[in-house]
């Protein structure tokens, strides 16, 4: 008998020491909490996640020093992960996913999180004259059929006391998707101890070419507890936004937000007006327009708000950029599924993608997007989180 519970004692203390087969690449997001709010060293993990194309993608975390997660993959530049506390301290991913690295790597699937260039966003026609000559590129929107999105990226790893931060690079070479010039970019995604996401852009050419860097994480700051983000209320700082066409296309009109559905000066929830029948919301199916932010000065200002009532959670986003584009995930499918088996429903999840305007190339109205030999392009957005324990009244 003694021998049959020494035998049974010792199983358990295997079992309970044995390391556990290798954790989903998602798993940590329940976990990530740091109970007591004791300090932390901030830290700077890296895991080889697979291959596509035949290199390999690695798959990076960066956590603070309270529990905070980010994480970014090589390919795309993509952040998979937000995980950020709720109202009860209850972790929970704050950004649209999937589970497989073959999803983030299909190029048919949404960017979710994606580094977008060489040009964010909508370029008419396909094409742009610069300096007397006309350059044709391989597609309208998000820099080509094959933009940043789709590129594998050289990451190094910032360890620090206070941030951890990971320094991407990439050479766009000239007359990748028909733009010229070999242009060097660097984007640096900083986590702090103070819940920001700092991302830092910088950029260099040989060449005049148009140079428009974003980021097209899709938010959901419940968590994922509701499938869509239309209770989620929002606050943009600006008074005005570019008239755009049935394409999306910016006409060069600049309107007043003032009495339309596009008024966000105050907080509103997204769902609130997203129905109405203005001719621009209805040709988008929902909100897909950029904002002229009030500030124009290139310093960093605070852009906008969301809160989620379900969580608590709140995301304040600064930036140096003039404008802003929220989007409202009007194209998500059913028919892909995300993080956790869920579907990307109409709405799932919304974007604030802190850039310049849309089609600049093309409206010399517009603030310059020309980068020349000799210049340096920089520009900075934060993320910033944190949680409201009471809904306001």
């Amino acid at each position: 008998m003694k021998k049959m519970f020494f035998y049974l004692g010792l199983a358990c203390l295997l079992l309970i020491s044995t390391p556990s087969p290798a954790a989903p690449w998602h798993a940590a997001t329940e976990s990530a909490n740091n109970p007591g709010g004791k300090s932390v060293q901030p830290t700077i993990a890296k895991m080889l996640l697979g291959e596509a194309e035949g290199q390999k993608i690695f798959g990076y975390t960066l956590t603070n020093s309270s529990g905070m997660q980010v994480k970014v993959i090589n390919f795309g530049g993509k952040i998979t992960d937000i995980v950020t506390p709720d109202k009860n301290g209850k972790m929970g991913s704050v950004v649209l996913g999937f589970d497989s690295v073959k999803s983030y790597t299909d190029l048919t699937s949404p960017s979710v999180g994606a580094t977008i260039g060489r040009v964010g966003n909508r370029i008419s026609n396909k094409k742009f004259t610069l300096d007397g000559q006309e350059y044709n590129l391989t597609a309208n929107i998000h820099g080509g059929l094959k933009g940043f999105n789709k590129r594998f990226w050289n990451i190094e790893e910032l360890p620090g006391k206070k941030d951890v931060a990971l320094r991407m690079t990439y050479l766009s070479k000239d007359g990748e998707e028909g733009y010229p010039g070999n242009l060097h970019v660097t984007v640096t995604y900083v986590l702090t101890n103070e819940n920001e996401l700092k991302i830092n852009y910088t950029s260099t050419t040989d060449k005049a070419t148009p140079v428009m860097l974003t980021n097209h994480s899709y938010f959901n700051l419940s968590g994922g507890k509701e499938a869509k983000i239309l209770n989620t209320e929002v606050t943009i700082f600006a008074d005005r936004y570019l008239e755009a066409n049935q394409e999306i296309i910016p006409t060069g009109n600049i309107l007043n937000v003032k009495g339309t559905p596009f008024d966000f000066t105050t907080p509103q929830p997204i769902g609130k007006r997203i129905g109405d029948s203005n001719e621009q919301l209805v040709s988008a199916k929902g909100y897909d327009l950029t904002y002229v932010l009030r500030n124009q000065t290139g310093r960093l200002e605070l852009a906008a708000n969301a809160y989620d009532p379900s969580s608590g959670r709140v995301m304040q986003v600064y930036t140096t950029e003039p404008g802003v584009i929220f989007y409202t995930g009007n194209n998500l499918s059913e028919k892909v599924t995300g993080r956790g088996g869920r579907m990307f429903v109409k709405n799932a999840g919304f974007c604030f993608e802190t850039q310049h305007y849309p089609d600049s190339p093309n409206q010399p109205k517009f603030p310059n997007t020309i980068l020349r030999p000799g210049q340096t392009f920089n520009s900075q957005t934060i993320f910033k989180f944190s949680v409201r324990k009471h809904q306001a009244i």
